[in-house]
């Protein structure tokens, strides 16, 4: 498929967020007895797929440390990438407008991935298997995300700013202005997509398996599937 590598920076003022706290224990009665469970807030599953990002101007440098820690299997630090990224790129404008994709190639180049930018539909992430990086436009500034996952109305997304989060497709889509992924193509047999343990992080209402149950009283008879 054709590549088409953008190459410009984005003005990136995204809002840095604490890291996650660890795994908070609940104890648990039996038989006179009681064990620790390791119970996790939403919070934390949140920020467990995705790293946060520690700067104002670095949600690229989390996000490329977020697609190898957790997409790739490749443990990374956001600082790593974001110390080799700063250090060889133009650091006036890295701290005017963030990192841009070719920094990003870059500092892959250096680890083994090939990475290029395509512009391709979202659908076409779930044929191949393959997360993304991409470029959005929220609340007025151009923020990296990566995309993790997909379903027929959302799309999840690793957040520097938050952490893992679904957004519906159709907001996501309008917020993806420039249409294009930027996606690792040369280690496919490593990549990890749509995985059960990210869509954890952005559980669905569940309507459909709901329990029906009587609202009024006085023989007003009960609401069928599908009705009000």
């Amino acid at each position: 498929m054709p590549r088409h590598l953008l190459l410009w920076p984005a003005a990136l003022l995204c809002a840095s967020l604490a890291q996650a706290q660890g795994r908070v224990p609940q104890m648990t009665e039996i038989a006179g007895g009681s064990y620790a469970v390791p119970v996790r807030t939403l919070q934390q599953i949140k920020q467990a797929g995705t790293l946060i990002q520690q700067y104002d101007f670095s949600c690229g440098s989390a996000a490329v440390a977020t697609l190898l820690t957790h997409q790739y299997g490749r443990p990374t630090t956001e600082r790593e990438v974001f110390e080799h990224m700063y250090a060889h790129g133009d650091q006036a404008k890295i701290r005017r407008e963030g990192f841009s994709l070719l920094d990003m190639k870059r500092f892959l180049q250096t680890r083994g991935f090939e990475a290029d930018g395509f512009r391709q539909p979202l659908d076409k992430l779930r044929e191949e298997g393959l997360p993304a990086i991409a470029l959005i436009t929220e609340n007025g500034y151009h923020h990296f995300v990566v995309v993790k996952g997909l379903d027929r109305d959302r799309v999840l997304i690793g957040d520097p700013a938050s952490g893992t989060r679904a957004v519906p497709r159709a907001t996501f889509e309008a917020q993806w202005q420039q249409k294009l992924l930027f996606v690792v193509h040369n280690r496919m047999d490593l990549a990890r997509f749509n995985q059960a343990a990210d869509w954890r992080a952005a559980p669905s209402a569940p309507l459909a398996s709901g329990v029906i149950r009587d609202v009024f009283a006085n023989g007003v008879p009960r609401n069928g599937p599908g009705q009000f």
